[in-house]
Formats: structure tokens, C-alpha cells, sequence
């Protein structure tokens, strides 16, 4: 058995029992874990779907076509952080930090598009104190705004730290391959509820 000292620096390829690297296996407990987080707020969220007394009500308030305009890009990104890490691989720094600024930039116009319709939202009267759909709504979609952010800080960190001697290459690869996981676990949350919340609410029988 490897011990410390003779791992590379980070520990990139240690050597363990389920063959996966200590903080790997970790990335995807956790990601299993908000598997069921998430899971629990949606079956919240259909639970409560159309009991609400008063309105609005998601056909009143829910514009699909800009809905659709953030999902697209949010999806982007998921294919410019793959570019991101091939180029990683190749070791080719400068290709790696375009495409993991242009991952950034695509959650962070994500995340505007969420702010505007927040604000579009209460605006029409729909606040989280509204009715059940409300709660239910600005809860599990804020929650996921929540995670694209964290999201977001970890990949601009990693740009920073792109820029250290020695700090990301192919070689040390590893903090790089856990934000990709979590980057497309966010966006695949995303279609979830997409799907669920957004083409289910405004077109009935879809």
C-alpha cells in the first residue's frame, strides 16, 4: 500500500480499495446525496401542484420561451466544460482557461436570466409567501440557483488557480474533473426540473 509520501502531490492516483481516488468517491457520494435532496423537493413540489387557493398560477406567470433561452444556455455550458477538461488533458492551458471562462459566463447568464424572472415573477404577485406554488417554486428553484452559484465560484477559482505553476495541468487533473461532475449534475437537475415544473405546469397532459 502507497503511503503518503510516495503519492504525487494531491494525491492524484491513490491507491485504495473501490479503486476511485478518496475525494472522487466522495464528489459522488455527495452527488447521490443531492440526488435525494433534489428528489425531495420535487415530490414536494408535485404534491402541492394545483392546490393552491389563490393565484397566480404557473400558466399566469411562466414565459417558456425565455425559460427555454436560460436552459439552452445553461446546457452550453455542460459542452464548453467538457471542452474545458479535454483541453486540460491535451495540457493545452490557453484552450482550457477559454472554455472554462466561457463555462462561467454561461452560468453566470444563466443565473441572470433566474434573477430577472424572480423579479418578472413578483412583479405578477408571485412571492414565495404567495400560495403553495410560490413556496414550492422559489424554494427548489432557488436551491438550484444556490448550486449553479457555488458552481460557478469553483470554476473561476479554478481559473485562478490555472494561472499558479503547477496547480492544474493533465497531470493534476483532479479538482478540474470534480467540478465537471458537479457542473453536469447541476445542469441535469436543471432539465429535471425544466421539464417537471415549467413544460408540465404551463401545458397540461404534456
Amino acid at each position: 500500500m502507497a503511503n503518503a509520501q510516495s503519492l504525487p502531490h494531491g494525491g492524484e492516483h491513490e491507491a485504495t480499495s473501490t479503486g476511485l481516488n478518496h475525494r472522487k468517491l466522495l464528489m459522488w457520494t455527495f452527488l447521490g446525496s443531492d440526488c435525494m435532496f433534489f428528489g425531495t423537493l420535487i415530490a414536494t413540489y408535485l404534491v402541492h401542484q394545483g392546490n393552491s387557493v389563490v393565484g397566480p398560477f404557473p400558466e399566469d406567470v411562466f414565459s417558456i420561451p425565455v425559460t427555454s433561452v436560460s436552459t439552452f444556455v445553461l446546457l452550453m455550458s455542460s459542452m464548453s466544460m467538457v471542452l474545458a477538461y479535454a483541453a486540460l488533458r491535451r495540457n493545452n492551458l490557453k484552450v482550457f482557461r477559454i472554455w472554462l471562462t466561457s463555462t462561467a459566463i454561461m452560468g453566470m447568464t444563466f443565473l441572470a436570466f433566474q434573477v430577472f424572472e424572480f423579479r418578472d415573477f413578483a412583479v405578477h404577485g408571485l412571492t414565495p409567501r404567495t400560495n403553495l406554488f410560490g413556496t414550492t417554486f422559489f424554494t427548489l428553484t432557488g436551491f438550484h440557483g444556490a448550486h449553479v452559484t457555488l458552481g460557478v465560484v469553483w470554476l473561476l477559482s479554478l481559473l485562478f488557480h490555472s494561472f499558479r505553476p503547477g496547480q492544474v495541468s493533465a497531470e493534476r487533473h483532479l479538482d478540474v474533473d470534480l467540478a465537471a461532475l458537479y457542473w453536469h449534475f447541476v445542469d441535469i437537475v436543471w432539465i429535471v426540473i425544466f421539464t417537471v415544473v415549467y413544460l408540465f405546469g404551463v401545458f397540461e397532459g404534456f
